[in-house]
């Protein structure tokens, strides 16, 4: 693990969460990569606590799906194989192609014009090269139209799988912006804001559908099967 990966927690608020937050907002903005070893000393050390709590930050984590228990190695960040990622790109299709429709019918101009104002922060975002940035922005974009949908359970669920193949992402929009073209990245999103200002549940189910169904087929030919391993 690179030095001085996380901040020294802050007294004052319950130290299990705090070293929670920590290391999860160091695993979603990629400091802490796919595979890295999570080390209970060192990142104890780096914290300025003692190892309880980290210990149990861990355990929350692979509860959650963000790290895993590896033989002779201990936690380390979850990385995921083809089978895995393809299970939750299924489950997030049928999720957030259900929210957009439900979304779009029902959703109000300001919140359109909320949408409106993460995606030009998701294009500028891009411009700089901040890809964690870009993320947060198109995150918060379908957080925005989902949310109007009114059902918070929804969201939630939907917020979790995104946070199980956040190291995937990363990646992801890594080799999109090394390509030099950006415009993969802002398409869908430019189309998902324009079925929800016409409020345009079909066109809206449409875009995430292909959106989603894209992002699998990416799954399907950048990462190895399980079988790749045992051959």
């Amino acid at each position: 693990m690179s030095p001085m990966v996380l901040q020294k927690l802050e007294p004052g608020t319950l130290i299990a969460d705090q070293v929670f937050n920590a290391i999860h907002e160091a695993i979603m903005s990629g400091a802490l990569q796919a595979g890295e070893h999570l080390r209970i000393r060192n990142l104890a050390e780096e914290l300025g606590t003692s190892v309880m709590p980290v210990r149990e930050a861990i355990r929350r984590l692979e509860e959650s799906g963000l790290a895993e228990k590896v033989p002779y190695k201990g936690s380390v960040v979850k990385e995921f194989l083809q089978e895995e990622l393809l299970h939750v790109y299924a489950v997030r299709r049928l999720l957030e192609v259900e929210a957009a429709r439900l979304g779009a019918a029902v959703i109000s101009t300001d919140d359109v014009e909320r949408m409106r104002k993460e995606f030009g922060a998701m294009r500028e975002s891009l411009e700089e090269d901040r890809v964690t940035d870009y993320l947060d922005h198109d995150e918060q974009l379908l957080s925005i139209l989902y949310s109007a949908a009114g059902n918070p359970v929804l969201t939630e669920t939907i917020r979790t799988l995104w946070n199980r193949c956040r190291s995937y992402k990363i990646v992801g929009v890594q080799q999109a912006l090394a390509s030099g073209d950006h415009s993969p990245l802002l398409t869908f999103q430019a189309q998902l804001v324009d079925a929800a200002a016409s409020n345009d549940p079909d066109g809206a189910s449409g875009v995430n559908d292909q959106s989603v169904r894209r992002a699998t087929e990416r799954v399907q030919e950048g990462l190895p099967s399980r079988t790749a391993f045992e051959e």
